[in-house]
């Protein structure tokens, strides 16, 4: 009895060979956000070029820093020049992550401003435990 919810893999000798492994949005975008608290650029790679990763270098820039696509998945942030704490509404509400901004931009300037976030209609994910984690913060 094969049950639906299974899947079974049956193979016929040992695995052999490289599997190359993309990189994660959701691994990335915090990152990138974070780029917004050091003088220092920040170099990544195995990045997904990917709206969401898109977006949030034009978010990026329209703060002031520099991205610099430096190869397929590469690429380089230099956040030395940020100026502003507020992500423009036209971004911000492009995407959810836009919010993960606020705690980068609240400890560099002391205050910061998002959007309400937009992005995906999955339903409700609020933004509420990142109000609280900067409440306990002061």
């Amino acid at each position: 009895f094969f049950d639906r919810c299974m899947l079974r893999v049956t193979g016929g000798g040992p695995l052999r060979g490289e599997v190359a492994i993309s990189g994660a949005k959701n691994a990335a975008l915090p990152i990138l956000y974070a780029a917004i608290l050091t003088p220092r650029p920040v170099h990544l790679s195995n990045v997904p070029r990917i709206v969401d990763v898109l977006t949030t270098i034009h978010i990026l820039e329209a703060l002031g820093a520099r991205v610099d696509l430096t190869g397929a998945t590469s690429l380089r942030v230099d956040g030395r020049a940020i100026g502003r704490y507020c992500v423009p509404a036209h971004l911000g509400k492009r995407l959810r992550a836009s919010i993960w901004a606020l705690g980068p931009l609240v400890a560099r300037f002391g205050e910061g401003k998002v959007a309400f976030p937009g992005g995906c209609p999955l339903g409700a994910r609020p933004v509420d435990l990142h109000i609280a984690g900067l409440r306990q913060l002061g």
